[in-house]
């Protein structure tokens, strides 16, 4: 049986359907990256896969457990870190460790080496006597992480486990999901970052409670209709909007200091978009065809549900 199995999992918040009918296996051993922007239903969607709230339809079933029927049985099998995890900033890197491992019940006997094996992995040994509320949001991060493994789950849940972390901590998580891929913990992480997604055995888009694609990195990417035209300016901003006043709603994309433009016919794309530029007053340095990213998929694949 798949590690984590949904079947039509919906949850309605009054008028609001905030996790719409999914269906989706995850495999132990994989990582499944779910992503969307805030509001998608993403932390809802984890909140029921980790028996926090009972679904209003549809059923699910973790590490072999019924998410409703055998929620208190779950919840010994997995590791949960949500975006508030709940560490003590008065407790040492070791305490908060202890303390974890306590309220899962872990024995004192190999207490002791899996701690000490923990604190190796996240790279926490020599900080293991400083005060959680001193560390750095990555290192905190890792002691989040190390605290939801204390107990060996089989099924590991991160609800965005890297917002507002710097790319070389973000880095050094991932490494740190990768050794447990390797051991065949099954993870399951939301992120609003689609470039971190990539990173990902598969990935779902999700978007007001329903997933729009399902796959791995390069089969999502397929979805792709069109190809990229990145414009690079010194007004990215400025450019963004004057392309968008002009040209199909969902075609454009601010990434950061460069625009994407999906079209069908580059060589035009490039003509018309210079031309819209050149009447804004927009100063543009390049435009050359690209790749796309998770991230453009995303917003082509959002733009044809919204009836592009």
């Amino acid at each position: 049986m798949p590690a984590i199995r949904m079947a039509g999992l919906t949850k309605v918040f009054g008028d609001v359907r905030a996790v719409d009918g999914l269906t989706l296996d995850v495999e132990q051993g994989e990582i499944f990256a779910l992503v969307g922007p805030d509001g998608a239903g993403k932390t809802t969607t984890m909140r029921l896969l980790t028996a926090i709230m009972d679904p209003t339809a549809g059923n699910a079933w973790v590490a072999g457990h019924h998410v409703v029927k055998e929620g208190e049985a779950l919840k010994e099998e997995i590791g949960y870190m949500s975006q508030s995890f709940g560490l003590y900033p008065d407790l040492t890197v070791m305490e908060n460790l202890d303390f974890y491992a306590d309220i899962y019940c872990v024995g004192k006997r190999g207490r002791a080496a899996k701690v000490e094996r923990l604190l190796a992995f996240s790279n926490l040994t020599p900080f293991k006597q400083r005060l959680a509320g001193n560390l750095s949001g990555g290192m905190k991060q890792k002691l989040g992480l190390a605290c939801a493994l204390v107990h060996t789950p089989k099924v590991l849940f991160l609800d965005e486990p890297t917002n507002g972390v710097d790319p070389s901590s973000r880095r050094d998580f991932w490494r740190i999901l990768y050794q447990l891929q390797r051991e065949k913990v099954a993870i399951f992480v939301s992120t609003a970052y689609l470039d971190e997604a990539e990173r990902a055995s598969r990935v779902g888009l999700m978007h007001h409670g329903r997933l729009l694609a399902v796959g791995t990195p390069e089969e999502v990417k397929q979805l792709m209709r069109g190809s990229i035209l990145e414009i690079r300016s010194s007004n990215p901003r400025q450019a963004t909007a004057a392309l968008r006043a002009s040209l199909p709603r969902g075609s454009v994309g601010l990434f950061g200091d460069r625009v994407h433009v999906v079209a069908e016919d580059l060589d035009a794309a490039r003509r018309e978009a210079a031309e819209i530029l050149r009447a804004a007053q927009v100063e543009a340095s390049d435009f050359r065809p690209v790749e796309p990213t998770l991230e453009d998929v995303f917003v082509s694949v959002l733009g044809e549900g919204r009836g592009q």
